[in-house]
């Protein structure tokens, strides 16, 4: 079965990290990554830019309504996702305890429903 994992984390308006420093904050990513590759369970997943950068479209009595972001007034963002293969929930809990967000933000673990 698949299941997403939606990585939520408090947006901070701040300096840009340098080379080094993203290299240090990437490493536990590029190992919970390889992890997730070695067992089998990455479907798929990517971080996602900025909440700013969003745009939302809604369609409301045959009229579409395009609007900037950010739209949630809540605390934190949607900063990524990851889509894995487990043989069940407690499975893709175990990963989503695993991921390095999880220590500073929140995963939400969601079933798909298969679209096939």
């Amino acid at each position: 079965m698949q299941y997403m994992l939606l990585i939520h984390f408090e947006e901070t308006p701040g300096e840009v990290p340098g080379p080094e420093a993203a290299k240090q904050m990437g490493a536990p990513y590029a190992a919970y990554n390889e992890a997730l590759i070695k067992a089998g369970a990455l479907v798929s997943g990517e971080r996602l830019q900025p909440s700013a950068t969003g745009t939302i479209v809604r369609v409301r009595d045959g009229k579409t309504q395009v609007l900037d972001g950010p739209f949630a007034a809540t605390k934190e963002q949607l900063g990524g996702y990851y889509v894995i293969e487990a043989p069940d929930l407690d499975a893709a809990l175990n990963w989503a305890a695993r991921c390095p967000s999880a220590s500073n933000g929140t995963i939400e673990v969601r079933p798909i429903w298969p679209t096939r």
